[in-house]
């Protein structure tokens, strides 16, 4: 029977209805991208299949790519992007490196010229599979329609098994005219093998019970795991404080009495200094980057390290770590959980507590700030938003001052640090959770980069809010300009005609400026409320600084702010 339904569903399809096909297979309900001559039948297809999947017209591809990105991370689901041959395809490469880098599934199909003119520097060929090999999971190139179906199927399950990531189909165009035969089949993750034992569990159980001063330390993993109700269960059993990589946040409450702030660079005084006195660092789904550990001799040097990921890669690669269980985040905390008992480390939790009083975040109170901003917005939203941002000083007091209490919720290019980040991602996250507030906060060096998206916002009449931290220079590199480089502002200076306003308002959006504190909840207020994309400009003083932070290369309790300067 069942082979007889097979056949029975079996048709003659174009490789372009088969693209269109599988998207419907693998529940694609949204596409972001922009079109040209190689995909222009792929394209067709999309229009007579409008009602079955959303094509978001993006300004540019390395916005669709952020945007796919952006969706990918606020729903959960494989995002997809498309591109034409040529410098469409590669405008996509800083997207797919930025999802790469903080593994983002997404899916990016591009097309190519036909294959009698491969490889022979024909108008608009670029070997993109070739181009980024180095930044996805794989990435191929399909040159016979037969294995059109099977490539894409394939895409999607190598995207979202495992460690999640970008994955690249290249189509020539032949391809997509060509014809053969298309059976539906449902979608399928791959067979991941089970890396650890009862013995790792047991190893790392007896390491938490051994602990006096243990620290949970938790990495973007908790989030793609979907862990956060086994990591709250956890922290309250191992009765242990917990801390964050940027790319945590709201894998655990930040409101919780337990959380001691971000790790690092720009983590807090309270967090460096645990890490530096603890006895056993639990590290959670985290890859120990460089902005983390710092100087790798001395990082948590009085510690035993317990290290949790899917990825046995990441086991040793830059810290040596104690004991290892390698698998998901979520499977593993749950089975350490039933195992661990209830903790008491009383003591140790007193002395976390007492350094969180002596050591707050702080700023100045006395100016328009981009903390109070972040606070203020804290307020407007209840706490309840999707906040994405660019790279830079805003992007650090956007994680330190906004709570995050739920995963998915701040997006932001951790690993790569991609400057036009934010508001594509902005665009991706509105069209994923179309119920959700969601707020980019971008400083006026990144915002230039790819400000033309706002006018995909507006095409779309997307209720999405862009709050600009204008400061006239760029801001983080001017902070490390002025701290060690004896003030020598070369080329970070912005201060030029630009009217971010009048700008917003020629690109179809509502825009006002804030200059004083008193004017920031009005514009929120009015932001929230707007049926369209909204822009906030606000006006800070050009030498804000980030703090607390780390000197590159020193140790995380050498963390300095404003009162140490």
């Amino acid at each position: 029977m069942a082979s007889r339904k097979k056949k029975a569903e079996a048709r003659e399809l174009t490789g372009s209805q088969i693209v269109i096909e599988c998207l419907k297979e693998q529940g694609v309900d949204t596409v972001f991208g922009y079109p040209g001559g190689s995909i222009l039948n792929i394209y067709d297809e999309l229009y007579k299949h409008s009602d079955e999947i959303r094509h978001i017209l993006t300004s540019h591809e390395q916005g669709a790519a952020h945007a796919a990105d952006g969706y990918a991370r606020a729903t959960g689901k494989v995002g997809v992007c498309m591109a034409t041959s040529g410098p469409g395809a590669t405008n996509l490469v800083t997207g797919i490196a930025t999802a790469y880098m903080d593994s983002v599934p997404l899916v990016a199909i591009t097309a190519n010229v036909t294959l009698p003119w491969l490889g022979k520097d024909t108008f608009q060929e670029v070997d993109i599979a070739g181009i980024t090999m180095p930044i996805t999971k794989h990435g191929t190139i399909v040159k016979d329609v037969k294995d059109l179906a099977p490539t894409i199927r394939r895409a999607f399950a190598i995207a979202k098994s495992g460690r999640p990531g970008p994955v690249l189909v290249d189509i020539t165009k032949d391809v997509t005219a060509a014809k053969c035969m298309y059976t539906p089949e449902k979608p399928y993750l791959l067979d991941q093998p089970v890396q650890y034992d009862e013995n790792d569990i047991k190893k790392a159980v007896e390491l938490i019970k051994a602990s006096k001063k243990p620290l949970i330390y938790v990495g973007g993993g908790a989030v793609i795991s979907g862990a956060n109700k086994e990591l709250a269960e956890f922290a309250k059993k191992a009765d242990a404080p917990v801390c964050g990589s940027l790319m945590s946040k709201g894998s655990f409450d930040e409101t919780d009495a337990r959380y001691t702030g971000m790790i690092g660079m720009h983590g807090s005084k309270t967090t460096n200094k645990a890490v530096c006195e603890c006895d056993l660092l639990i590290t959670l789904g985290a890859r120990f980057s460089d902005r983390v550990v710092s100087d790798p001799k001395i990082f948590a040097s009085q510690a035993k390290i317990l290290h949790i990921d899917i990825d046995a890669a990441e086991i040793n690669k830059n810290i040596k770590v104690t004991a290892a269980v390698i698998g998901d985040l979520k499977e593993v905390l749950s089975k350490i959980n039933s195992k661990v008992g209830t903790l008491n480390h009383s003591e140790w939790m007193k002395h976390i507590k007492q350094m969180k009083a002596e050591m707050p975040l702080s700023y100045d109170k006395d100016t328009l700030t981009c903390p109070y901003v972040i606070e203020e917005l804290y307020k407007a939203t209840k706490g309840d938003a999707i906040i994405t941002t660019d790279v830079g000083q805003h992007q650090m007091w956007t994680a330190e001052y906004y709570k995050y209490t739920k995963p998915r919720t701040f997006l932001t290019s951790g690993g790569l640090g991609t400057m036009g980040y934010g508001l594509g991602a902005c665009i991706g996250a509105k069209v994923g959770v179309p119920d959700k507030t969601v707020v980019n906060i971008g400083g006026d060096g990144c915002f230039r980069m790819n400000m033309n998206e706002l006018a995909t916002a507006s095409r779309y009449n997307l209720p999405i809010i862009q709050i600009i931290i204008n400061n006239n220079v760029l801001g983080m590199v001017r902070q490390w300009q002025t701290l060690f480089y004896g003030a020598r502002y070369s080329q970070t200076v912005l201060e030029d005609k630009v009217d971010y306003v009048k700008l917003a308002e020629a690109l179809g959006c509502e825009a006002v400026r804030v200059t004083k504190k008193e004017e920031v909840m009005p514009a929120l207020k009015k932001a929230l409320k707007a049926k369209g994309p909204f822009v906030i400009d606000c006006v800070i003083a050009k030498d804000d600084k980030v703090f607390p932070m780390v000197p590159g290369g020193k140790p995380l309790d050498t963390a300095f702010d404003a009162s140490d300067m």
